[in-house]
C-alpha cells in the first residue's frame, strides 16, 4: 500500500472510531473533543513503547537521588521531546474487568505524562471526558479501536510526516464537519498557501543558511506555522540552503491550542511545541508571551468583527493602555496611538505583528495577515484603525494588498483580504503599494463547506504569485494589479468653522464663552444678517490671514484683526487628499479650501489645530467595474414581450 493511501485508510478508520463508540454518547459536534485527544495519546503511547522500561529505572533513580528537574533527563532516555513514566500502556489498559479499576489505572497514565504533553491533556480537557466514557462502558472499548491491528499508530506503520498527515486530516474533517466554528480556528490550505507563497518567493534567492523565527498571534491549530516552515525548508532543500527554523505562536482557544501543540508533537518536533503558548489565560493583546522578541517571518488571521473589550479592561481601559506595541512614537508625536475601537480588534494584531519585525537583519520581516474589508477604512481620521494604516504607511512597510474571492473562508462569506508587509521593500517598490484584485481567480469546489464554496487552485494562486512579482509591469493582469504612491490614501481631515451670529449684540464687544453659553440658554437668537460675534482682538501688528480665522474688520472706530466665535452648529469637516495640487496658494488644503468651500460660505476658515491625518484603501474606487447600461433595443424588446404577455393574460381573463 502507498504511504498516501496507508495515511487515507487510516485516517478513516479513526475517523469511524466515533460512530462506532461515541454515537448517542456525544452528539456529532462533540466527537473530537474525543477522538483528536485519544489519536494524539495513542501515537505518543506507541512511540515510547520500546523505551519503557528504561526511562521508569531511571525515573527510579532520580527520585532516590532527589532530583527535582527530570524532564530533560527523561526525555533522553525516552529518546523523545515527551515522556511518560506511569507503570501503564494502553496495550496494558485493555481488558480490564472493573470499570472502576479501568478508570484508576487510566488516570494514572494519564498523570505519568511529561508537562508538554499535559498541556495538551489539560487544554483537550481529557481528564474531564473519562466519567462520561467510563460510565457508558465506552472508554475500554475506545481503547481497542485504537490498538485495532488495522491501524498501526507506531513509527513503524507511520513516520512523523505521515502521522502529522493524518492529524491534520481528521482536524480539518471535523472542522468542516462543524464548520461554524472552522473559520475562526482553522484557515483553508490554499489561502495559507497562497501567504506563505507572498511572503517567501520575493526572497527565496537571498535567504542564507542560517536560523530562522516563524511567529503567528492568532495561531488556531497552528496550520499556518506548519505550512509555512515546510514552503520555507522546500526553498532551501532546493537552493542547497542549510536552515533550522523556530516556530513561535499563541493561541486563546485552550482546544485549538492543544491541537497545534498535539500536531508538532507527532510530528517529531518537539522544540518547536515548547515555542508555542496557548489557554484562555494567553491573550495575545492582554497577555504577550512574546514581549520584546522579533521574528523572521509572521502569518496570521486573526478574528475579525470580534470585541476586545475584556482584553482593553485587563489593560486597565482605553484612556489606561500604556503598552509599547499599541502607543509609540510616530511623526512627533509621543503617544501615537494605535488602540482601535472595542468592537473590534483585528487591526491590533497586525500592529502586535508590526512590533516584532526584525530591524538588524539584511531581510527585516515579511508579514502576511489575513483581514475583512473593514481594516481597509474603518476608523476616522485620528482613530485607531485609521493610525495603524498611516504608521504603516507612512514608514513604508505595506508592499501590497489582495483582495480574494468571496466564499473563501468555511464561515463567512464576506470579502477577505490579505496585507503583505516588509521593513526590507526592494527599491523598486518603495514610496508605493500595489493593490491586486484576485476576486475573479478561483476554482469552484464540487461540494461547499459551510460558506466555502470555492479554493484557489495551483493556478490561481500562481497568477496572483506573477501579478504579485512583477508589480507595475503586471502585463495581462494590468486591471488586475495596479501600484499607487503611498500618498494617494492618506487625506487631511480639516474641521471648517463660520462664524456664530446672534441677534441683538453689540459688534464692538469682545464675548466670552461663558457669556455666549448663557445668551445662548437664555433664548439668544442666531440671525444670518448679524455682525459676526468677536471673540478676541489681536495685537496691532497681527496680519490678517482669513483662512485660519484672522479677519479685518472695523473694531471701535479702528482697523483691527480679530478673531470670531465659532457656531458649533455651522461647523462641518473636509477630507483633502494629501496629494491634493497646491496651484498658486499655500498647499493643497488652501487650494481645496479657496475652490470647494469660500465660494458656499466667505466667512469660512479652517481651524488648523484641529487637523488630522488620515489614511483608507478603497478598492472599490480603483477595481469599480461599472454593470454595461442596456441597449434600447433590449429595452424594446423587453417592453413587446411584457406587453404580449398582458394581452394574452387578459384574453385569457375574457372567456
Amino acid at each position: 500500500m502507498s504511504p498516501a493511501a496507508n495515511v487515507q485508510k487510516i485516517t478513516s478508520f479513526i475517523w469511524g472510531i466515533a460512530d462506532d463508540v461515541l454515537r448517542d454518547l456525544y452528539v456529532r459536534g462533540k466527537y473530537r473533543d474525543v477522538i483528536l485527544p485519544f489519536t494524539v495519546l495513542r501515537r505518543l503511547d506507541a512511540v515510547l513503547e520500546p523505551t519503557k522500561r528504561k526511562v521508569l529505572d531511571l525515573k527510579k533513580v532520580l527520585d532516590d537521588a532527589e532530583i527535582v528537574e527530570q524532564d530533560q533527563a527523561l526525555r533522553a532516555e525516552a529518546g523523545q521531546a515527551f515522556w511518560n513514566t506511569s507503570p501503564f500502556t494502553m496495550r496494558e489498559l485493555r481488558g480490564r474487568s472493573s470499570q472502576a479499576r479501568l478508570q484508576q489505572d487510566f488516570m494514572a497514565y494519564l498523570d505519568g505524562f511529561s508537562p508538554n504533553v499535559q498541556r495538551i491533556i489539560d487544554n483537550f480537557e481529557v481528564r474531564q471526558q473519562i466519567p462520561k466514557l467510563i460510565k457508558a462502558d465506552a472508554l475500554g472499548a475506545l481503547i481497542e479501536k485504537f490498538l485495532d491491528p488495522a491501524i498501526d499508530l507506531s513509527p513503524a506503520g507511520l513516520d512523523n510526516h505521515a502521522m502529522g498527515t493524518v492529524f491534520e486530516e481528521l482536524v480539518r474533517r471535523f472542522n468542516e464537519a462543524n464548520n461554524e466554528e472552522a473559520g475562526e480556528h482553522w484557515t483553508p490550505r490554499d489561502a495559507v498557501r497562497l501567504m506563505t507563497r507572498l511572503i517567501f518567493d520575493p526572497i527565496a534567492d537571498e535567504i542564507p543558511d542560517g536560523t530562522y523565527t516563524l511567529y503567528d498571534g492568532a495561531m488556531g491549530t497552528g496550520g499556518m506555522l506548519t505550512v509555512a516552515e515546510e514552503t520555507l525548508q522546500g526553498l532551501a532543500k532546493r537552493s542547497g540552503k542549510r536552515i533550522v527554523t523556530n516556530l513561535f505562536g499563541q493561541e486563546i482557544n485552550a482546544e485549538t491550542y492543544a491541537i497545534a501543540v498535539a500536531d508538532l508533537l507527532l510530528k517529531g518536533e518537539g522544540a518547536n511545541a515548547d515555542g508555542l503558548v496557548g489557554g484562555p489565560e494567553h491573550s495575545t493583546l492582554s497577555n504577550d508571551a512574546y514581549q520584546g522578541k522579533t521574528f523572521d517571518f509572521m502569518l496570521s488571521n486573526p478574528p475579525y468583527g470580534k470585541s476586545w473589550a475584556t482584553d482593553q479592561q485587563r489593560m486597565g481601559g482605553k484612556k489606561e493602555i500604556i503598552d509599547p506595541r499599541f502607543l509609540i512614537d510616530h511623526d512627533g508625536d509621543p503617544r501615537f496611538s494605535l488602540i482601535t475601537r472595542s468592537s473590534d480588534g483585528q487591526m491590533l494584531f497586525l500592529a502586535n505583528m508590526v512590533s516584532k519585525m526584525k530591524k538588524n537583519t539584511p531581510l527585516g520581516s515579511r508579514i502576511a495577515e489575513v483581514h475583512n474589508g473593514s481594516s481597509l477604512f474603518t476608523g476616522d481620521a485620528g482613530q485607531g484603525e485609521s493610525n495603524i494604516r498611516r504608521y504603516i504607511i507612512e514608514n513604508d512597510w505595506l508592499e501590497a494588498i489582495i483582495a480574494l474571492p468571496l466564499n473563501m473562508f468555511y464561515n463567512t462569506g464576506i470579502a477577505t483580504y490579505v496585507w503583505v508587509l516588509t521593513n526590507r521593500k526592494p527599491e523598486h517598490r518603495k514610496g508605493k503599494v500595489q493593490l491586486i484584485d484576485s476576486t475573479e481567480w478561483y476554482t469552484p469546489l464540487r461540494k461547499n463547506f459551510g460558506n466555502k464554496s470555492r479554493e484557489l487552485g495551483p493556478d490561481d494562486i500562481e497568477r496572483v504569485v506573477e501579478a504579485f512579482l512583477h508589480f507595475e509591469q503586471s502585463g495581462d493582469d494590468a486591471e488586475h494589479s495596479k501600484v499607487f504612491l503611498n500618498a494617494e490614501f492618506g487625506y487631511s481631515k480639516v474641521q471648517v468653522e463660520r462664524p456664530l451670529r446672534l441677534a441683538g449684540l453689540d459688534p464692538n464687544a469682545i464675548y466670552t464663552t461663558a457669556q455666549i453659553n448663557k445668551l445662548l440658554k437664555d433664548g439668544a437668537k442666531r440671525d444670518p444678517d448679524a455682525a459676526p460675534v468677536i471673540a478676541k482682538v489681536h495685537a496691532k501688528d497681527t496680519e490678517p490671514d482669513p483662512f485660519h480665522g484672522l479677519f479685518k474688520t472695523e473694531f471701535r472706530g479702528a482697523t483691527r484683526v480679530v478673531s470670531y466665535v465659532p457656531d458649533g452648529q455651522l461647523k462641518d469637516f473636509e477630507q483633502i487628499p494629501l496629494l491634493e495640487s497646491a496651484g498658486d496658494w499655500r498647499d493643497g488644503i488652501e487650494a481645496f479650501f479657496r475652490r470647494e468651500v469660500l465660494p458656499h460660505a466667505p466667512d469660512a476658515w479652517i481651524d488648523e489645530s484641529k487637523t488630522k491625518i488620515g489614511y483608507e484603501i478603497s478598492f472599490n474606487r480603483h477595481f469599480y467595474k461599472p454593470t454595461p447600461m442596456r441597449t434600447l433595443d433590449e429595452i424594446r424588446a423587453d417592453i413587446r414581450a411584457l406587453a404580449a404577455e398582458s394581452d394574452n393574460l387578459i384574453a385569457q381573463i375574457a372567456r
